[in-house]
C-alpha cells in the first residue's frame, strides 16, 4: 500500500481541530497513535511466540484499552467515534498508561510503554476528527514487510516537519551523514553501539541498518536485540525512537529517557561503556552550575556540547571507537574548559581524524559550521611520550559539484562522502590551486604547540550567508575570546624575551 501521503493526511485532518496548535502538537498526537499501532503489531509477535512455547502472553496495558480492541474500526457500526472516543482515550487511555505499575522485575519491552506516555499529551477535542485520524493510521499494516519498509518515508516526513518545528539547538542529523559515520566506524554484532543524545534514533537505526547483515544464526539475532542504547530528555524524540527501535524489530528499545549530563563522569564504571559511540551533541545550549559539577573542574564548560565530549570520553570503553559532530567553536576555542577537554582528548585518545563539513550541512535549520572528531580509545602506534594521539588527518568535504548549498529540498546525499571514503584509506595532503590546504597531517606536537586550535584546512572562504542575530553574536564573541587569547600569548612571549613584567590591570 502507497503510505507515502499519510503524514500529510493525518495532518489536514489535524488543522480542523480546535485543540490542536502548530506542527509541533500535530507530530506530537501522531505519534503517540503511531507507537501505540506498532507496540500492537509488535505484541501480536510476541503472543505468537509465547503460543509456541506453550506459555500465555499477558500485556501490561490493559484488554480494553489494547489499541486492537478500541481503535480498529470494523466497519460495523460499533467503532467508538465522537466524544464516547473522546472520553475512552482522556479518561482512561492516558491516565492508565501514564500510571502503570512497573517494578524493576518488569521487562523493558513492557516498561516502555509507561516510560513513553509520562511526558506525552493528546490534544485533540474533536472525537470525529480523532476517529478520522487513527482510521488513516489503521490503513498502515505493520506486520506487512512493505508497509513496514515504506514506513520509513512517513518517518522521515515527520522529522523534516519535527526539524521545521524544533527548538533552538535541536537538529536532526541528515541520514546520510549517521550512516556514513556509522561506515567509518564499522560496529559489529556482540560490540555495544551508543548514542547519549539520542534523538530520534538516527544514529542507533543507522547502526541497527549496518548490523543487520551480520546476522547469520539465533544467536547473532540476540546480539542484534542487544547492540544498541540511547538516552533522550526529551519526550517527543524519545517516543519517536522508541518506535523508530520497534520498527527495526528491536524487541525492547534499551533506550532510557533521562538527561546524560545528570551524572558524576567520574562515577561511570566498566558496565557504562560501550564499545562505539556515534553522536550530534545538542549545541548552542548552556547549562545549569548543578550539572557542571558532575564534570572535573578544568573541563566545567557552560557549553553543552563540551560537555557531552567529556561525557563521551568517560563512556567509550579501552579500545573503542566514537564519531562525533561538533559545532566550529569546539575546534577554535581556547578558553579553559575547552583548551582541557581537547587537550585530554590529544592525551587519553588517539585523534586520528577530523573531517570540515560544508556549512549549510543543516540548512535551513542552522547555519553553524560543523565538523566530525574520529577517535579510538587506544594509544596510536608511535605516539610520543604522554600522549595517545601521533597526529591527526585534517580532511574538508567540499560542496558536490552542481551545488551551491544544501536545503531542505536538496539535503545531502550518502553519496557526497563519497570522496571522503576514496581519501580514507589512501591518506594524502592535498593542497588546492590557490594554495588552500584541503587534506593535512598535523603531529600532536604541532597541535599541542598551536594551544589545541583544530580550526585547520578551512574552507578558502566564509560562506557568505547571513547568520540569525544570537548565532552572529555568539561567533562574534567565540573568535573574539580565541583572538584576545593570541594576543595574550604573544605579550607573554614578548615579555619572557624581555625579561620584564608588564603591569596588571
Amino acid at each position: 500500500m502507497a503510505v507515502n501521503n499519510i503524514v500529510k493526511r493525518i495532518q489536514n485532518i489535524m488543522r480542523q481541530d480546535a485543540g490542536v496548535n502548530g506542527d509541533a502538537q500535530r507530530i506530537e498526537q501522531m505519534t503517540w497513535m503511531f507507537f501505540l499501532k506498532v507496540y500492537d503489531t509488535q505484541e501480536e509477535t510476541w503472543e505468537y511466540k509465547a503460543y509456541r512455547e506453550g506459555k500465555t502472553y499477558v500485556s501490561i496495558i490493559p484488554e480494553e484499552l489494547r489499541w486492537r480492541n478500541w481503535a480498529v474500526d470494523e466497519k460495523d457500526g460499533k467503532a467508538l467515534t465522537g466524544d464516547a472516543l473522546l472520553a475512552l482515550v482522556n479518561d482512561r487511555l492516558f491516565p492508565t498508561l501514564k500510571n502503570i505499575e512497573v517494578t524493576r522485575e518488569t521487562p523493558r519491552s513492557k516498561a516502555i510503554v509507561k516510560d513513553v506516555f509520562e511526558d506525552i499529551n493528546q490534544y485533540m477535542k474533536n472525537g470525529t476528527l480523532l476517529r478520522q485520524v487513527i482510521n488513516v493510521i489503521n490503513e498502515i499494516e505493520f506486520d506487512d514487510a512493505q508497509d513496514r519498509h515504506l514506513f520509513g518515508d512517513i518517518y522521515e516526513g515527520i522529522l523534516k516537519d519535527l526539524q521545521s518545528a524544533g527548538n533552538a539547538g535541536e537538529f536532526y542529523t541528515p541520514r546520510a551523514l549517521t550512516d556514513f559515520i556509522v561506515e567509518m566506524l564499522h560496529p559489529h554484532l556482540g560490540e555495544v553501539f551508543g548514542d547519549f543524545t539520542s534523538g530520534t534514533g538516527g544514529f542507533l537505526t543507522s547502526a541497527l541498518k549496518y548490523l543487520e547483515p551480520q546476522i547469520k544464526t539465533a544467536e547473532d539475532g540476540k546480539l542484534y536485540q542487544n547492540a544498541v542504547i540511547g538516552q533522550e530528555w526529551k519526550p517527543l524524540p524519545y517516543l519517536l525512537s522508541i518506535t523508530n527501535l520497534l520498527l527495526h524489530d528491536v524487541e525492547a528499545p534499551n533506550i532510557r529517557h533521562c538527561d546524560s549530563l545528570a551524572n558524576k563522569v567520574t562515577d561511570f564504571t566498566g558496565k557504562d561503556k560501550v564499545d562505539v559511540i556515534g553522536m550530534n551533541p545538542p549545541y548552542g545550549g548552556s547549562t545549569e552550575a548543578s550539572v557542571k559539577s558532575n564534570f572535573p573542574m578544568e573541563m566545567r564548560s557552560s557549553e553543552t556540547a563540551d560537555l557531552f565530549m567529556v561525557l563521551i570520553m568517560y563512556r567509550l570503553k579501552a579500545g573503542g571507537r566514537a564519531g562525533v559532530i561538533v559545532p566550529d567553536g569546539f575546534l577554535f576555542g581556547t578558553d579553559g574548559a575547552k583548551l582541557a577537554i581537547k587537550t585530554k582528548m590529544l592525551k587519553d585518545f588517539n585523534l586520528h581524524t577530523v573531517i570540515r563539513l560544508p556549512g549549510s550541512i543543516f540548512s535551513p535549520y542552522t547555519s553553524i559550521a560543523t565538523n566530525i572528531l574520529f577517535f579510538d580509545n587506544e594509544k596510536a602506534e608511535d605516539a610520543p611520550e604522554g600522549y595517545s594521539t601521533k597526529g591527526t588527518w585534517f580532511y574538508r568535504l567540499d560542496m558536490p559539484e552542481g551545488y551551491k548549498h544544501f536545503s531542505k529540498t536538496k539535503s545531502m546525499k550518502l553519496e557526497h562522502c563519497n570522496p571522503i571514503k576514496e581519501w580514507w584509506n589512501d591518506r594524502k595532503e592535498i593542497i588546492i590551486d590557490d594554495g588552500n590546504e584541503k587534506s593535512k597531517y598535523f603531529s600532536v606536537e604541532e597541535l599541542i604547540t598551536g594551544d589545541c586550535n583544530f580550526d585547520l584546512c578551512k574552507f578558502p572562504k566564509d560562506e557568505e550567508e547571513i547568520l540569525p542575530p544570537a548565532e552572529l553574536l555568539a561567533d562574534y564573541y567565540k573568535k573574539r575570546k580565541a583572538l584576545d587569547h593570541e594576543i595574550d600569548k604573544t605579550l607573554a612571549e614578548i615579555q619572557r624575551i624581555l625579561g620584564i613584567e608588564l603591569p596588571q590591570e
